[in-house]
């Protein structure tokens, strides 16, 4: 039987604190009527994508975002595998995801997180969705790793930075990418953070263009610099996510009506 469309998923990238682009984007796609029929995120695209799932409005989101200050989620601890507990962002996310499970989504949503035993990257399809988040944010050094499955975790932008991959696992036809990365040419190193954030943007530097071949469309809202970890700027990047996803709106109607005059074709 002919589908009258294609099964669209959107995957979003890790990039801490520029995650907040993501919420622009969504906002032009539903706005313009591009729908999204499954979603998978690393790291903050994980938090984005579980916030979505659980039924939050790109508006609920921008508002949270706004709102959002670091002293309501770290919870400092003597360090021996992190900085930050990560308890208190658990909470914060499983309150905003209405602490509901996976499974539960008001479409199929996958965190990946990275196996920090295999080096692999892992799909969280199912279970508590602030359980997979905070193991999917936990960046390195930063956020003690998660135990769990069996295994450690630590931040799914380590092995996977724009998830592509498990989205089309999850039954994409056409697989629209949010890339929120920076790579910053001229970084200062004044605290630990500046080190270990350094450090896995040039991991995924490596990755970049692999996960551009790999998706139908790429959107990269991020043209700038901006910090991981500050929260200062969240208005800032979610607009900058508009703009780029209205850029890419010609382009994403164009693949939508390619797939149906070619999968309309095969049914003849």
């Amino acid at each position: 039987m002919t589908r009258n469309r294609p099964r669209i998923g959107v995957a979003l990238g890790a990039g801490g604190v520029k995650g907040f682009a993501h919420i622009g984007v969504l906002e032009v796609l539903l706005k313009n009527n591009i729908p999204i029929d499954m979603m998978t995120g690393s790291s903050m695209g994980g938090l984005i994508a579980a916030l979505y799932g659980a039924g939050q409005t790109p508006g609920n989101m921008s508002m949270f975002a706004k709102l959002f200050k670091r002293k309501f989620f770290l919870d400092f601890t003597v360090p021996r595998l992190g900085l930050i507990q990560g308890e208190r962002v658990r909470e914060l996310v499983a309150m905003l995801s209405k602490n509901k499970q996976l499974e539960e989504m008001n479409l199929p949503i996958g965190i990946v997180a990275t196996d920090l035993e295999s080096g692999e990257a892992f799909l969280f399809k199912s279970g508590p969705a602030s359980e997979a988040v905070r193991a999917s944010i936990s960046i390195p050094g930063i956020f003690v790793p998660v135990r769990s499955h069996g295994t450690v975790f630590v931040d799914g932008g380590v092995a996977d930075l724009v998830p592509v991959r498990q989205v089309k696992e999850l039954g994409a036809d056409l697989t629209i990418a949010i890339d929120v990365s920076f790579y910053n040419t001229q970084p200062s190193f004044f605290t630990i953070y500046d080190v270990i954030v350094r450090t896995m943007d040039i991991m995924g530097k490596q990755l970049k263009t692999y996960k551009e071949m790999e998706a139908d469309i790429l959107i990269k809202p991020i043209t700038k610099y901006q910090p991981t970890l500050a929260f200062e700027n969240t208005e800032e990047l979610i607009e900058s996510g508009r703009i780029a996803a209205e850029k890419m709106l010609p382009d994403i109607k164009k693949m939508i009506k390619q797939w149906k005059e070619t999968d309309n074709d095969k049914g003849k």
